[in-house]
């Protein structure tokens, strides 16, 4: 088929590869534009920008798409079988959804209805879903409304971090999308019972609030790791939990319990496992905490 594939994160790689590899020609690959990125603040590329270089295929990354008639003639002049969709991060306004014979394919990792929207991921292990799994979508204009044609699932254990479950959606979403193309599946509509929304993330919702119960907090770190990252406040410093586990344990929310770095929560506690300052290099709790101590009695805010 004759494709353009749409895509920015490395989540969208492996189908990137996977459409290429399965000798599907791709007319054009779209992608965010380069942006600022290191200590030197470089022109960096996005991971699909550099995977298309890689493959010899030709990008596009135009900053907007909503109101620009000369980029939805320039889609439409490719005179494509299908695009396929992967976390691009722009809205494709509806000449372009209209373009390709077979319309735009999104690859969405969640199982529909559930988890429409920008975070599907994390949202699943910070609700502590139990599965999760990749749809692919015939788009339209509504926030991942449209009708699904196929899905898989995968399951979330009591230990999944966010890098684990997006490597393995990753690559469900390879294989479903090659099945997709191959097999043109009956679309089917998404009911309406059990919609839920995962919103954009920031650095603020990474912010340990120790009120809350323990099971809770390792989700959060489990969950929002790399990206935005969970933190405390010791002073004005924000240290960064990069992991931790659910330890036993009881005192005010916050209370720091003994010198293994196991903290009070508002139901049970939380044993620190691997902090990082600003600035400085990430490390196992105990190593921190020769150079950083969080002595017993010490509230952390």
């Amino acid at each position: 088929m004759r494709l353009a594939f749409m895509g920015s994160p490395d989540f969208a790689v492996p189908a990137l590869r996977a459409l290429h590899a399965a000798g599907h020609e791709i007319a054009a690959v779209y992608c965010q534009p380069p942006r600022p990125a290191g200590r030197g603040q470089r022109e960096t590329p996005c991971p699909v920008h550099r995977a298309a270089l890689a493959l010899g295929l030709p990008v596009r990354s135009p900053a907007r798409l909503r109101k620009d008639t000369a980029e939805h003639a320039a889609f439409a002049a490719l005179d494509l079988d299908a695009a396929v969709v992967a976390a691009y991060g722009l809205i494709l306004p509806r000449p372009m959804l209209d373009a390709p014979r077979r319309g735009c394919l999104n690859i969405h990792a969640s199982l529909l209805p559930r988890w429409r929207g920008a975070a599907p991921i994390q949202a699943a292990i910070l609700a502590g879903d139990a599965e999760s799994g990749v749809t692919i979508m015939q788009m339209e204009e509504g926030l991942d409304t449209g009708p699904m044609l196929l899905k898989d699932g995968a399951p979330i254990g009591p230990r999944t971090t966010t890098p684990e479950l997006h490597d393995a959606l990753a690559g469900i979403g390879a294989d479903l999308i090659l099945r997709a193309l191959a097999e043109n599946p009956a679309p089917e509509l998404q009911p309406e019972a059990g919609v839920t929304y995962a919103p954009k993330l920031s650095k603020e919702d990474g912010r340990l609030d120790w009120s809350q119960d323990a099971a809770a907090l390792d989700r959060r770190v489990r969950a929002l790791n790399p990206w935005p990252g969970t933190f405390f406040l010791h002073g004005a410093e924000p240290i960064r939990v990069l992991a931790a586990e659910p330890a036993p344990g009881a005192g005010a929310p916050g209370t720091v319990l003994d010198e293994a770095a196991t903290v009070a929560c508002g139901s049970g506690a939380l044993r620190l496992l691997r902090l990082q300052r600003p600035g400085r290099g990430p490390l196992p709790a105990a190593d921190f905490l020769r150079g950083f101590p969080l002595p017993r009695g010490t509230v952390l805010a």
